[in-house]
């Protein structure tokens, strides 16, 4: 690898807004980052987000104009 061309790699501590939790991670940015939403308070990694049944194409398609099977 040629020398001197990559950037400075720091210790950053990343903070999130919405329930405070910090925690440290590599990054070629700043300091500090800030984040609206963390895996300790967003819906999908607590458990508390609902899953929808979603249909198919095909039984949409069907459903919609009115096939049987």
């Amino acid at each position: 690898m040629k020398e001197k061309i990559h950037p400075k790699y720091h210790r950053a501590t990343v903070t999130c807004v919405t329930c405070g939790t910090t925690f440290e991670t590599g990054t070629t940015l700043g300091e500090e980052i800030k984040v609206d939403t963390c895996s300790n308070c967003h819906p999908f990694y607590t458990g508390k987000q609902r899953f929808t049944q979603a249909d198919g194409r095909v039984d949409r398609f069907n459903k919609k104009y009115g096939i049987k099977k």
